[in-house]
C-alpha cells in the first residue's frame, strides 16, 4: 500500500518535470528565502500532489520546487510537516521518501530552534552534530519498513562529518559564526516548561525543536548523506523564562537566514 502510494506520487512529479535532482532541501519555519536563489524550472503545491500531506502551519508555504542552485539540480520542500499537526510519522517523512525516489543523494535540512546551551544566543546558527529523539516514536516503526531499507538503521553518524567539515570551512571563509551541537526533537506544539528546559540542559542538549529528527532518521534509512542547520530564534533559560513571541521568532529567523543561505549555496557548489 505504502509503496503504491509513493509510486503514484513519483509518477505524477516526473510527468511534471521533476527529473533527476541531486540534492534535496527542507526549509524550516521562517526560512523560505532560499527559494529566491533558485532558477526555478517547476513548482507544484502540496495540495496538488497525490498522497502528499498539506502544510497547515503558518509561515510554511506548502510547495515543492525544482530547479538549479549553484549549478546543481535541487528539489526543495518549502514547508514541512510536523507530528504536532496531527500527522503520523509516515506522513511527516513522506517528502523525504519522495525526494529520494526522485533521485537525490544528499539532504540538507534547516529549522528554527530554541537555544538550550546558554552560551548560544538568538540569531546564532548551529550546525547539528547529533540529535536526541524525544518524540516518543520512530518513523521506521511500521510493518513494511523492510521494503524500503534495513529495519535496524545505523545511526552512528546521522549527520555527515564530511559535509559538516565543509560547512565549517565555508563559515570561516565568509566570517560567519557557526555554533555546533546536539539538537533535541520534541513533539510539541506547546513550548517547554522550566522543568523541561532544565532536563534538556542535564541531557547536554544545545538546541530544541519540533522537527528534523524523523526526517534525518528516514534519510539515514534510505542511505542519504545528510546535514542540518538550526537558526536559534530564542534563548531557553529556565531561570529567566519569558513568554515566547512567535512573531519575534520569525523576525529573528529572517535576520539570520542570509547566513544559512550562504552556507547552503557554497556547500552545494562543492558537492
Amino acid at each position: 500500500m505504502k509503496k503504491q502510494q509513493l509510486k503514484e506520487t513519483i509518477d505524477f512529479l516526473k510527468l511534471k518535470g521533476f527529473q533527476n535532482p541531486e540534492i534535496g532541501i527542507v526549509l524550516g519555519t521562517g526560512l523560505g528565502l532560499l527559494i529566491n536563489e533558485i532558477v526555478i524550472e517547476q513548482e507544484v503545491a502540496y495540495t496538488d500532489i497525490p498522497h502528499f500531506p498539506n502544510a497547515t502551519v503558518e509561515f510554511h508555504s506548502g510547495k515543492l520546487v525544482y530547479g538549479i542552485l549553484s549549478g546543481k539540480k535541487v528539489i526543495v520542500m518549502s514547508g514541512r510537516f510536523h507530528l504536532y499537526e496531527g500527522y503520523n510519522h509516515w506522513e511527516v517523512t513522506y517528502g523525504i521518501r519522495t525526494m529520494e525516489q526522485l533521485g537525490i543523494n544528499t539532504l540538507l535540512i534547516s529549522n528554527a530552534a530554541g537555544a538550550i546551551n546558554l552560551s548560544y544566543k538568538k540569531g546564532d546558527i548551529m550546525l547539528i552534530d547529533d540529535h536526541l529523539n524525544l518524540q516518543g516514536n520512530s518513523p521506521l516503526a511500521f510493518a513494511e519498513v523492510g521494503e524500503f531499507g534495513e529495519r535496524f538503521a545505523d545511526m552512528s553518524e546521522p549527520y555527515s562529518k564530511k559535509i559538516n567539515e565543509v560547512l565549517k570551512s565555508i563559515a570561516k571563509q565568509n566570517d560567519i559564526k557557526l555554533q555546533e551541537g546536539v539538537y533535541a526533537g520534541v513533539f510539541g506544539p506547546q513550548l517547554e516548561t522550566r522543568a523541561e528546559y532544565r532536563m534538556l540542559q542535564i541531557l547536554e542538549v544545545d538546541a530544541v525543536g519540533m522537527s528534523t529528527v524523523p526526517e534525518v532518521i528516514v534519510a539515514k534509512h534510505l542511505n542519504l548523506t545528510c546535514a542540518a542547520i538550526s537558526v536559534l530564534t530564542d534563548e531557553c533559560d529556565p531561570k529567566n523564562l519569558a513568554p515566547v513571541n512567535i512573531e519575534e521568532i520569525i523576525k529573528i529567523a529572517g535576520k539570520a537566514e542570509p547566513k544559512m543561505i550562504i552556507l547552503f549555496k557554497e556547500l552545494i557548489k562543492e558537492l
